[in-house]
């Protein structure tokens, strides 16, 4: 009988405690670097290269077309005069191609 008890008492502690841990470790919050209208989305209003990593001389993975919207998932500044937002593009993740690159980096 107590063999039963703690094998309940650890699945439930597997099953809820995950729910209070942070997802990906810590990190920054997009509100501290004073990103522009503290967006979590953007729309593109020109054509933009869309990199592997936050460097120019990173592989180009896309070019992002006028209109393009893009969610925030975090940005990283190189040095003052570069800022680099990690990005990933809104689709419908059943219907297209498993393939298809979604996330990539751009210089803002």
């Amino acid at each position: 009988m107590i063999n039963i008890f703690k094998n309940f008492c650890l699945i439930t502690f597997a099953l809820i405690a995950p729910i209070t841990l942070p997802a990906g470790g810590i990190q920054k919050s997009l509100n501290q670097d004073k990103f522009p209208h503290n967006t979590n989305e953007i729309i593109l209003i020109s054509n933009t290269s869309l990199y592997s990593s936050p460097e120019i001389h990173a592989k180009q993975l896309l070019i992002l077309d006028v209109g393009t919207t893009l969610s925030v998932l975090r940005n990283w500044r190189v040095n003052k005069g570069q800022t680099w937002v990690r990005v990933e593009l809104a689709s419908n993740k059943f219907l297209e191609d498993p393939n298809k690159i979604l996330k990539g980096w751009i210089k803002i």
